[in-house]
């Protein structure tokens, strides 16, 4: 019941918020968004207080009839490593609801509803246990986030959305063959579960490896497919940057635990030095990518990718500290990120620009706004103390199991990401005041201090104690790492 709770209550009060009406409700509109999405928050806790620590198998397990002749099912359940992303998606939503509450003036209630029914949606691709169910969770996350960049973005929205469509429907469509492959080849069964202990052949495994990997590839996004990212970034309002960083980016390195790895391990093992080569590509050249952005936006969307290709790179090599510091990282830069955009969001709400070369001597001006961007542009860098090393430590630890060479490329991140991220904090932040807009800017008001203390307190608390979140992960990625060890031919 519980899972169903954290799908079904976001999207509920957001069609009850399309049902307010127009503009003149705004006020209600907003209030009802914020206890939907609070709410939503609230009924996702008891998964992580009543979740069994040593039990590796899928735990709050619902399964109800959907379509019975075609054996689909409505069936739920998490375990150690997709309910903290039900827990990150629901925590991320009420703080979206607060960043736009004012910055929003048009269309309010259509703006709230359509992030409210996006969390319902994003939960239920992390609950699903039924392929297809799972499908259409995921290609439903599509719609919300499409009209989002489509009316509320910037002058190219509409090229950035239908980009951003294009791309990942494309590769979704690869991965429902893929699905439906499965499907035939366990005898009509959709469940997940049941699809991890079918022997597949190495060449099946291999063709059905590529057929998923354009669908999850796209969207982590790795290189070379993620031109629509940074487009879609620039464009999107800044709860749709944030959302579309810290929660959807996610569903596609959520695939790659979920489906190609306990699936098809030995294609997984075959082909992972062409994962890794990839990973190191978006963490090495896409770092050199960001060095060069004039666009604060565009740099920390570069960034993004950077840091994703830290995750695959840590789920294919094989070992403990590599999958759960990718998981971790996951979380970490779900915080981070969300931070980073909302940062960038409140200088443009002031001055609607988000050109580095038109800020400078900001501190003088928000020195409260300068000292917590001071914190998320360290956790970026991957200083101890943040969220942002720990992730990162656990992966290069897990890579110099694997070869001191693969630790060494790998580590480069943390010298570029402290690079492009000081650079942007240093011209943007410090100096004399450049302009007379800048002069005239005021610190952050009670709501945004909210909103970034809240990801301030996550940052600082991941950071200086990772335990809570590396101990429920822990026995489901010794569970997951043991079925990828078996020779499945």
């Amino acid at each position: 019941m519980l899972l169903s709770l954290a799908i079904w209550v976001p999207i509920l009060a957001g069609l009850l918020v399309l049902a307010c009406g127009g503009d003149r409700n705004a006020p209600m509109q907003r209030s009802i968004a914020l206890a939907g999405a609070l709410l939503g928050f609230l009924v996702t806790i008891p998964l992580y207080t009543g979740f069994s620590l040593a039990n590796p198998g899928m735990q709050f397990v619902e399964r109800l009839a959907w379509i019975p002749r075609f054996n689909v099912y409505y069936h739920l359940g998490v375990d150690g490593i997709s309910m903290l992303f039900i827990l990150l998606n629901s925590f991320i939503t009420p703080l979206v609801v607060i960043a736009g509450w004012s910055a929003i003036e048009r269309r309010v209630g259509q703006y709230m509803s359509a992030f409210l029914i996006m969390s319902g949606l994003l939960n239920g691709v992390f609950a699903a246990l039924d392929g297809m169910l799972f499908y259409v969770f995921f290609e439903a996350t599509l719609i919300p986030m499409f009209i989002i960049i489509g009316v509320w973005g910037g002058a190219n929205r509409v090229y950035a959305a239908l980009k951003f469509f294009l791309y990942t429907l494309f590769g979704s469509l690869l991965m429902l063959v893929a699905l439906l492959y499965l499907y035939n080849k366990s005898g009509g069964s959709f469940a997940i579960m049941d699809w991890w202990k079918l022997p597949l052949p190495l060449g099946v495994q291999l063709w059905l490896f590529f057929g998923l990997l354009f669908a999850f590839a796209v969207k982590v996004p790795m290189w070379p497919v993620h031109t629509w990212l940074p487009d879609a970034h620039v464009e999107a309002p800044t709860g749709g940057s944030v959302v579309l960083a810290a929660i959807m980016l996610k569903l596609g390195a959520y695939g790659f635990v979920r489906f190609s790895l306990p699936i098809l391990p030995d294609a997984s093992r075959e082909l992972a030095w062409m994962m890794i080569a990839l990973s190191l590509i978006a963490v090495v050249y896409i770092g050199l990518v960001a060095l060069v952005q004039t666009d604060m936006k565009k740099l920390i969307a570069y960034s993004s990718i950077s840091h994703m290709g830290f995750v695959t790179l840590g789920f294919f090599i094989f070992n403990a500290y590599g999958v759960e510091g990718a998981l971790v990282q996951m979380i970490s830069h779900g915080f981070v990120s969300a931070a980073m955009f909302l940062c960038v969001g409140v200088m443009y709400d002031r001055m609607h620009s988000r050109n580095i070369a038109d800020y400078g001597g900001v501190v003088n001006t928000m020195p409260k706004f300068a000292a917590l961007m001071m914190l998320f542009a360290m956790a970026n860098c991957g200083l101890p103390g943040t969220s942002g090393f720990v992730g990162e430590f656990m992966v290069i630890m897990g890579a110099m199991k694997a070869g001191f060479w693969l630790a060494f490329a790998a580590a480069t991140t943390l010298v570029f990401g402290a690079a492009y991220t000081l650079w942007m904090y240093k011209r943007v932040i410090f100096g004399a005041i450049a302009n007379d807009h800048v002069a005239a800017l005021s610190d952050l008001n009670p709501r945004e201090t909210l909103v970034l203390g809240a990801l301030a307190i996550a940052v600082l608390f991941m950071g200086v104690y990772p335990l809570p979140f590396t101990e429920v992960m822990h026995a489901s990625v010794h569970d997951l790492l043991r079925h990828v060890a078996l020779p499945k031919y």
